[in-house]
């Protein structure tokens, strides 16, 4: 039988109680972490990961002088970007230029407190902070750890954070006044996509079908979640109705692992790293990861209220391009063992640095003897789709908590940030797909965003 611990020997507890050994840091973690940091801000200076305001300058004169596409790229290609900024820079003042860019672009307020839940799905949002990113782009953040979701909510509804880490359906529900007062939010990046499983107390391993599952009692993060609504789905795919044959109840993730181990729920469908610190725990198992019902799915988002970014536009774009950065940075599988490092300590995630490694890397035990590698259990694909938000709208009306007609496109374009996303990504030179409303495969079954309707009646089991 393997379990966590075989896969790293590294005792998580032990540095906790025990100083370093250059005596500045409270723990070994610590210093561990503030290396990692080190090494991860080295790595992002030399891949010039930062937000690059010169090249803006540099494309919009091109552009001016080249106004044709054709002739432009063909102009390019010719000389090469170097030698064609050379010229330029001859006749026309491209360093004064540059610097009146960056000064117009001065955010309007650089004190800042964004929230957080201590969960893996907030990686970029959190290793931002101890990187140095948000300060490169001439912000003050404060990241704050916040106890649940509601709380979250709250915080953004009262002004009390600028910014947060949400459930990426929650700026949905809150924009709609679904659970809270009407007030527009925006989804500015997906944080994560992946990154959560379906965890069972290890007294149901003969219980790995779903039919078997009646008088179950289930715990998710929040209402609004994507947890909440992939635990629905694949319930009801087995027959079971998710309001009257299983109990869902809403549990904070960082509780999640000491009400599976008191026996007050038999499980939880919750985010990392929850469900492999109840492994390391040994009082559960992973019965599946939920990328194994949609590759890709959504998880977590970073956004903000509509009126933050109508009031404050230059230090949103900032704050956009510090998270943004550290998405990049977070996808590259290269990262993850440091990444692990730097956000596991007290101060973002307090987790045993083992059990955050073994789900950013994918190499992880699951409870069952088994020792797996899933590259892509969690990644931090940024790309807020539409037809995401179209989805989740969806399955909000499926279990009732919307009613009546909903104009989904309409909902789903204002929310979600898209084409701000790709505007700063290109800024960045960071890949941008194209299209707005992607298909999607959910359990062997396609989704389509120009049909939500039907897509909503084909479902046996629904309040609808």
């Amino acid at each position: 039988m393997s379990d966590a611990r075989d896969i790293d020997p590294y005792d998580a507890d032990r540095p906790l109680l025990m100083r370093c050994s250059c005596g500045r840091h409270g723990s070994a973690a610590e210093h561990a972490a503030e290396d990692a940091s080190t090494e991860l801000r080295r790595r992002s200076e030399t891949a010039d990961f930062e937000a690059d305001s010169n090249a803006f300058v540099e494309a919009t004169l091109v552009k001016a002088l080249f106004p044709q596409d054709a002739v432009r790229r063909r102009f390019l290609r010719a000389v090469g970007k170097g030698t064609a900024m050379a010229a330029i820079a001859s006749v026309l003042p491209i360093a004064p230029l540059q610097a009146l860019a960056q000064a117009a672009a001065a955010p309007e307020k650089k004190d800042l407190k964004i929230g957080f839940i201590p969960i893996t799905c907030a990686t970029p949002l959190i290793m931002a902070h101890p990187l140095g990113f948000y300060s490169k782009q001439g912000l003050n953040v404060q990241v704050v750890k916040t106890a649940g979701w509601a709380l979250i909510r709250d915080k953004m509804l009262n002004k009390e954070y600028d910014a947060t880490h949400f459930l990426s359906p929650m700026p949905l529900a809150i924009s709609m006044g679904v659970g809270s007062n009407a007030t527009p939010m925006n989804v500015a990046t997906i944080q994560n996509t992946n990154g959560q499983a379906i965890t069972l107390h290890v007294k149901h391993k003969d219980k790995r079908d779903p039919k078997d599952w009646k008088g179950f009692k289930f715990a998710v993060p929040f209402e609004y979640s994507m947890h909440n609504f992939l635990l629905r789905y694949y319930v009801a795919e087995a027959g079971l109705d998710p309001d009257r044959d299983i109990q869902i109840r809403v549990v904070p993730p960082p509780e999640m692992v000491a009400n599976l181990r008191a026996g007050n729920i038999d499980g939880y469908l919750g985010p990392d790293p929850f469900n492999q610190r109840a492994v390391f725990e040994e009082v559960g198992f992973l019965h599946l990861l939920t990328k194994d019902l949609w590759n890709g799915h959504p998880c977590c988002a970073f956004g903000t209220s509509t009126e933050f970014i109508q009031q404050n536009p230059n230090t949103f774009a900032a704050l956009y391009r510090a998270v943004l950065t550290a998405a990049a940075m977070a996808r590259k599988p290269e990262n993850r063992e440091l990444i692990a490092k730097v956000i596991s300590p007290q101060a973002y995630l307090n987790q045993p640095e083992t059990v955050v490694a073994q789900v950013l890397t994918g190499r992880f035990a699951d409870g069952l003897g088994n020792v797996r590698n899933v590259p892509d259990r969690a990644d931090f694909d940024p790309i807020p789709w539409q037809s995401m938000a179209v989805w989740m709208l969806t399955q909000m009306k499926r279990w009732g908590y919307v009613k009546g007609d909903v104009n989904y496109r309409q909902i789903a374009e204002k929310v979600f940030l898209l084409t701000d996303a790709r505007k700063t990504m290109k800024q960045l030179d960071q890949k941008v797909p194209d299209g707005a409303y992607p298909k999607f495969t959910i359990m062997g079954k396609v989704f389509d965003p120009e049909q939500p309707e039907p897509y909503l009646g084909s479902f046996a089991i629904k309040r609808t």
